[in-house]
Order: structure tokens, then C-alpha cells, then sequence
């Protein structure tokens, strides 16, 4: 039995939320017949990628100074043409990747890198590939090779690795069925991936003590690639002046309000101000998603329509096929870089909060009852829907019958959710969705209609905020630019004279960037933006605020299982993208019913469980339930850890002003392990109680822990829920042992009108996805920040930098 043996394969955005689903992998021991190496070896069927995936791997034992390893690989080929890539670190991201492709009759390889999900650059580190062997012929390649220098890398201002000693290695693969242009270069340019995927096993299983000798022999003259002197077209950096394209030159007018984000923080905001007569500004960094809003992205069959990819509820799922011009490019997660951010791109789950969710994680000021006329203000805009089908027929619904059917069999009570917000432990429940009339809903569809329709309300996108402009604590307004090429702005927008405020609503990694990039952070982070592209032109150090933004990172950390059941029925969601099934097609068109009314891939049902540790600490536990898995009859079920979990990660900055996860922000607590465990072996026993169920993951060899034990803790495990890193509190961060970054009013501490409402203020993870808990953040935040008075600053420390004395 391999340490894991199943790897990481299709995802699906749950508010936000990647939540991982598994492809079943086969881990043995294998013997190269030409070079005679013994490989540890993960294969991946062609049932669960076209032409399947193979990668061996032989480690020295011992310690190993140069982090290198021997490395097996096939890859497929379609039609004579494709490429085939493994990551270093399991995912895309912040990683040493290797990518090779066939080149005539020989193999073609090149290491790369990306600190975001863009093409990746050429990777300048010292790694080295010695070629070993190859094979080729019509439908596969495979390629018997030396990595040297490739579990350790640095790149950007980012250095990682996996180092053998620390006893397992996760992997990631990736493959593409179009071949690289030109074939003949290392540099050449690369077609988004079709398949992809992550495993991870024990270091022992792969060390070979013949390892030296079969180095050795390795043909001194085996061609090698090693690393360039520099990448061929060096990356752009996120600081330049302004980005190629048509771009406007901002007006001279000036606002009360500017707001840096267009998504559920930013949008609820605008509207709640302009509705008080202020002059507001929404900048949205990305294009416009919505059809409603002039976005394009769409397949051929909604052609002709006012539809676009993101009001269609059942191709939700196309964002982990294709991102291009989407996701932020900056960032290691998934991040929407769209107008309506996460809410235009997730699943829409869409959650009233049981008030524990307020007075356990937030301070005085922010408990359920402060903020209980704010959440009814959101429901009453967005209530949401249990069926949203306009027919109100719940389609293909196997999977919440046999789901639900265990879990009542079990003890847990049948809730609608949004109706006993409560109700949090033992209970389960049709998801409920922000959509209405069979498309997307949400703020795009309510908060920013009407903020649209006042005359002292304008919007702008294709426009990214590189700094706010800042003297002291007063900030006087944005500096901009245009974002990927876009016709966007470049050049500075600014507040009306004293009493005009800014407001980041960027998100839990966009949001820390902003700060940083304007000498407001943790001083190692702002000392690496200083030493960037942006260093020329930050604001002087004597001005810098020591707060601790990037810190307390959170989010759902998720852990998948799997079951299958002969009466699941599986839809083909990402077929339906392209080629929808005709009846289905002209159901939504012409009635918004049907399948692709409903989200991908067929969420149902969603429950809560709760886990109290020896610490005392009662940790939430919420399930999701999807159609999709190893086969056609398979169901994952994804838990994510929620409200009382301890462990916090941070985000970083790197010197090319990208953002990472330095620290995850999972499992560095027992009890928080114990709860994962504890949770999924009494789901485990629920499930199997029910006539028909087959728990495939973990196997059934496996003992939960064991399973918990051996799954990669990073950022494969991100349910992409970040939030926490522009914490609110009363123990500012300008002092001494201080964890918060803005004080209750959102004001950033040092400052007297700059804010922030978005998630990143969240001290804690709530039990559910959280997009309706920042909506209603919004909502309370409006009402306290126009009580503030002008010109107020929330610290002393203002004065100081003032005088010039920090």
C-alpha cells in the first residue's frame, strides 16, 4: 500500500472554495528495462486523463546536499503533440516546475516558474536535468533522467524546497494535449494544461542504496540542460509604470470615497455610501464578468445572449479549466480578478451564519447582536434559493438521496439552513445558493444596481491600485494603473481635500499588497518592497507603519473522501461548457430550468459537525457533498475546518510584488488534527451504514488517521476561503505585542482616513463559506465609518511620523 494513493485531480470554486475531488493513482515499484533503475512509481489511468501519466522517482539515501533525485516520466501525446510537466512542490505555484515535450526524435525539457496562475517563466536557479533515456512513438514519450538541485529552489525573492530529511515529498503533474511553439526551445511558449494533479509518498519508499552506483554510470555524455543565465523574456514586473495598451489619464475630479475592489466587500460598500450622498469611486482591478455589466467571456452557445460564462450557474466549474483573464496573476491561490471578485466566480453557496460565528471570533462592537440589523439588511437583498431552477425541480438529485439518506439513518436532522441558522451540529441541508431567475445573483445583481444608478456614484475597471498616496497618517489618494493590458487608468485618483478616505475592499491577498506596496506592514516585508521595482518611489521609510498585515492568515482547510453508490448519477459539467446536451441547452435558454441552472457539479448536501479537543476549544466542521469523482458513480465529500480551529498561517510579499503563502494556515495544532480525524472516522461509519455506500477514499486498508497522516498540508488543501490578514481589533499593531491592523471602525491604525472592509479583517474562520458574512461586514462597516470624525486619527503614533521620528 502506497503512503497516498490517490492523486489530486478536478476542482470546483464552492463561494470561493476550491474543494479538491481525487483521482485514483497506483503507487508501485517498477524497474526501468534500459537503464535498470529501480523507480518508485505513481500512474495515473487513461480513464482519469487522456493517455494517463507515469512518474517514477529513485532518491539517494541519506542526506543529500544537492536535493536531487533520478525521475522516470511518460507522458502522453495526442495526435503526435503535447507536453507533460511535473511540479517540485505538488502545485503550480511557487514551485520548480520541469516540462518536457518531443522535439523531432529527441526530448525537449525546460525548467519554469510562476508565483502566479500565468505562463510560467523561465526558471534562472541552478537545477540541472542529465538525460539518461528516451523512447518515443505516437501516442507517448517517456524520458529517464537526473534532476539535480530540484527539491530546493529560489526565484523572485521566494525560496522553498522539500528536503528528503523531511521524510515524505509531494508531487504534482500537468499535461497538455497541443505541443509547445517553437518545439526547439526551452523557452518555447506553452497551451494551458488539460489534466493535472498532486500525490505525495514516503521518502523511504523511493531510496535505493544503489543509488551512487547508478549515478556513476550514467554516459558522461548525456545531454544536459542546465540553467540559463537568465530567462529569455524576463518577467514583467507588477510595478511598472503603467501597463502596454490603451489607458486613460485620470480626471482631476476628486471623491469622498474611493474603494479599491469591486467584490462583496467593495460593491456593498459603494452603494450603502453613494446612497448617503457621498461622491464614491469603485475601482475594480479586473474586466467586467456579468453580461449585465458588459462582460464578454461566454462559449459559442450563449452567443447572442447577454450571458456570459459567470451568470450561468452550471459552468461555475470552468474556472479550473480555463483562467485566462481571470485569476489574478500575482497571486499562488486562486483569486478572481473580475468584477465581483470571488462572488462572481464561485458556486454561489450562500449562508446565514448562526450568531456563534460573530461572538467567537469578533471583538466588542461586532458581536450577532451588533451586527444583527446588517445581516437582515443582506437577506433582504439576497435572500437566496434552495431550487434554482425556475421550475423549482431539483435535478439529478441522487446524490443528496443517498448522502442525506445516511446521515438521517445516522441522527442528523433535516434543516433548511438559512431558516435555523442555528443549527450547526448534526444537521444537513439542501446549499443554498445567491442566485435568482436561474443566474447569478448576488451583490453584481442588487448592491451594485442601484449604487449604478446615482449620479454621484462612478465605476471604473481594467484599473489596478499599486499604492494609496500617503503623507504621514493622512492618505490624499490612489496611484494606479492599467491591469494586464487593459484600457484602463494610469496615474492617480484623489480624495476630496481633508476629509475624503479610501477604502481597500481587495481581499484577503489583495488588500496586505496594497498596504505593503504602501509602507504599511511588518518591517522584513516592507524592507523587501523597498528593495523591488518599487522601491525608487515608496514612501520613506521614517513614514512606514509596523503592522502586522499578512499575518493571522485563515481558512477552511479542506480534507476530501470519497464513496460511490450504484444509484449516483454523474453530469458532465465541463463537457457541458463547450458541447451542453441540446435539451439541456434549450431548457436553460429558453426557461432556465434544468441541469445547467443548478451549480457544478452538483452540490448536495451540505452538514455540520462539531468537535470539542481536550484543549476545550469546540471546532465546526462543515461537509459539501458533489457529484463527481474517480467514476461515474462516485460522490466526494469535502470537510472543511472551521470556527475554533487554532492554526494561522501568514502572506507574504516577494521582491517581484507578488503575493505568497509563506505559512500555511493548517494543522499546526494538535487538536486541530484530532478534530479533522475525529470528525471523518464517525462520518466514515455513518456512510457505511447505509446499503449501498463504498468509502473508496481512504481505502479501506487505511486507518483514517493514517489517511489524515499522509495527505501533503499545504496549499493543495486550500478551500480558498483566505481570509484574517488585516486583522480587526483594540490591541493596535503599532504597539508592542499588538496583533491587529485596523481598529473597529476598519481604520488602519497610524492613519486618520484610510480603512479596510473586506475579509482579510476577519480574526476567525466562521463554520460556513463566508461571502453573505462579508456582505453583512460591509453593511455594519458603511454605518461605522461615516460616524467616524473627519480627520481622526486611532493612534498616537501619527504624531510621531509627523515629526519624522519612525
Amino acid at each position: 500500500m502506497g503512503f497516498i494513493n490517490t492523486l489530486f485531480k478536478a476542482s470546483v470554486l464552492s463561494g470561493l472554495c476550491a474543494v479538491t475531488a481525487y483521482a485514483q493513482a497506483t503507487l508501485d515499484t517498477f524497474t526501468d528495462p534500459s537503464s535498470k533503475i529501480v523507480f518508485y512509481r505513481a500512474s495515473v489511468p487513461s480513464t482519469s486523463a487522456p493517455g494517463g501519466f507515469q512518474l517514477g522517482v529513485a532518491l539517494p539515501t541519506g542526506t543529500d546536499p544537492t536535493q536531487e533525485y533520478l525521475g522516470y516520466l511518460v507522458g502522453s501525446r495526442t495526435n503526435g503533440a503535447g507536453w507533460t510537466g511535473i511540479s517540485h512542490a505538488g502545485g503550480m505555484t511557487n514551485a520548480l516546475l520541469l516540462l518536457a515535450w518531443v522535439n523531432g526524435q529527441s526530448i525537449q525539457t525546460s525548467f519554469r516558474w510562476t508565483s502566479g496562475y500565468v505562463a510560467p517563466d523561465i526558471y534562472t536557479g541552478n537545477a540541472t536535468l542529465t538525460q539518461i533515456g528516451h523512447t518515443i512513438n505516437d501516442t507517448h514519450f517517456t524520458l529517464t533522467y537526473r534532476c539535480q538541485y530540484c527539491l530546493t529552489w529560489s526565484q523572485d525573492g521566494v525560496s522553498n524546497g522539500q528536503p528528503i530529511t523531511a521524510g515524505s515529498l509531494v508531487l504534482g503533474w500537468a499535461q497538455a494535449s497541443t505541443n509547445p511553439t517553437p518545439v526547439t526551445a526551452s523557452d518555447a511558449t506553452i497551451v494551458q494544461h488539460e489534466d493535472f494533479g498532486e500525490y505525495g509518498f514516503a521518502v523511504s519508499s523511493a531510496q535505493q542504496a544503489s543509488y551512487s552506483s547508478w549515478v556513476s554510470s550514467i554516459p558522461t555524455g548525456s545531454p544536459t540542460s542546465a540553467p540559463t543565465s537568465g530567462p529569455t523574456s524576463a518577467p514583467t514586473p507588477t510595478s511598472t509604470a503603467c501597463a502596454k495598451g490603451s489607458f486613460s489619464t485620470p480626471p482631476t475630479t476628486t471623491y469622498d470615497y474611493i474603494i479599491v475592489g469591486g467584490g462583496a466587500g467593495g460593491i456593498p460598500l459603494a452603494d450603502r455610501l453613494s446612497e448617503a450622498g457621498n461622491s464614491v469611486l469603485l475601482i475594480e482591478r479586473g474586466p467586467p464578468s456579468s453580461g449585465r455589466w458588459g462582460g464578454t467571456l461566454k462559449p459559442n452557445w450563449l452567443k447572442n445572449t447577454n450571458l456570459t460564462r459567470f451568470d450561468v450557474p452550471g459552468l461555475d466549474n470552468e474556472i479550473w479549466v480555463d483562467s485566462a483573464g481571470i485569476a489574478c496573476p500575482d497571486t499562488g491561490e486562486m483569486a478572481g480578478c473580475v468584477l465581483g471578485g470571488g462572488t462572481a466566480i464561485n458556486a454561489g453557496l450562500w449562508w446565514h451564519a448562526p450568531d456563534v460565528d460573530w461572538d467567537y471570533n469578533f471583538p466588542t462592537g461586532w458581536k450577532s447582536t451588533d451586527l444583527a440589523s446588517s445581516v437582515s439588511k443582506v437577506f433582504s437583498r439576497i435572500p437566496g434559493t434552495y431550487s434554482p431552477s425556475m421550475d423549482r425541480i431539483q435535478y439529478l438529485d441522487q446524490g443528496f438521496s443517498v448522502v442525506g439518506g445516511a446521515l438521517s439513518k445516522a441522527g442528523y436532522q433535516f434543516i433548511e439552513a438559512n431558516a435555523s441558522p442555528q443549527q450547526r451540529n448534526r444537521t444537513y441541508t439542501r446549499p443554498v445558493f445567491m442566485y435568482s431567475n436561474a443566474e447569478r445573483g448576488g451583490p453584481l445583481a442588487t448592491y451594485l444596481v442601484t449604487a449604478n444608478a446615482r449620479k454621484n456614484f462612478k465605476m471604473i475597471m481594467n484599473t489596478s491600485v499599486k499604492r494609496v498616496v500617503r503623507s504621514g497618517a493622512h492618505v490624499t489618494g490612489v496611484e494606479v494603473e492599467n491591469f494586464n493590458g487593459g484600457a484602463g487608468y494610469c496615474g492617480t485618483f484623489n480624495v476630496t481635500a481633508k476629509t475624503g478616505r479610501v477604502i481597500l475592499s481587495a481581499g484577503a491577498l489583495g488588500t496586505p499588497k496594497i498596504l505593503m506596496r504602501s509602507g504599511i506592514g511588518p518591517a522584513d516585508q516592507l524592507a523587501v518592497v523597498k528593495s523591488s521595482a518599487d522601491g525608487p518611489t515608496m514612501i520613506d521609510s521614517k513614514q512606514w507603519l509596523n503592522l502586522p498585515v499578512g499575518l493571522n492568515l485563515d481558512d477552511h482547510m479542506n480534507t476530501d473522501i470519497q464513496i460511490t453508490h450504484p444509484n449516483i448519477v454523474f453530469y458532465d459539467y465541463y463537457a457541458a461548457y463547450n458541447t451542453p446536451i441540446a435539451a439541456d441547452q434549450n431548457s436553460y435558454l429558453q426557461k432556465r430550468t434544468g441541469p445547467l441552472a443548478q451549480s457544478a457539479p452538483n452540490i448536495a448536501p451540505v452538514f455540520w459537525d462539531q468537535v470539542k479537543g481536550t484543549d476545550g476549544i469546540t471546532r465546526q466542521l462543515q461537509y459539501t457533498a458533489r457529484v463527481e469523482g474517480d467514476t461515474n458513480k462516485s460522490m466526494t465529500i469535502s470537510q472543511y475546518l472551521g470556527r475554533g480551529a487554532v492554526s494561522r498561517g501568514q502572506v507574504t510579499i516577494s521582491k517581484n510584488l507578488n503575493m505568497v503563502v509563506s505559512t500555511v494556515p493548517y494543522l499546526r495544532n494538535a487538536q486541530d488534527k484530532a478534530a479533522v480525524v475525529t470528525s471523518i472516522q464517525n462520518l466514515i461509519t455513518a456512510l457505511k451504514a447505509y446499503s449501498g455506500v463504498n468509502v473508496t477514499v481512504p481505502a479501506a486498508d487505511t486507518t483514517v488517521q493514517a489517511y489524515v497522516d499522509s495527505l501533503p498540508v499545504d496549499s493543495s488543501r486550500t478551500a480558498n476561503h483566505w481570509l484574517g490578514s488585516a486583522k480587526i481589533g483594540t490591541d493596535s499593531g503599532l504597539k508592542s505585542g499588538g496583533t491587529s491592523v485596523v481598529d473597529l471602525n476598519t481604520q488602519v491604525y497610524g492613519t486618520d482616513n484610510l480603512f479596510v472592509v473586506d475579509a482579510s479583517i476577519f480574526p476567525g474562520m466562521p463554520s460556513c463559506n463566508p461571502s453573505a458574512l462579508i456582505v453583512a461586514a460591509a453593511e455594519h462597516a458603511s454605518d461605522l465609518i461615516q460616524k467616524v470624525p473627519k480627520g481622526t486619527t486611532n493612534s498616537a503614533a501619527s504624531s510621531r511620523i509627523k515629526r519624522g521620528q519612525m
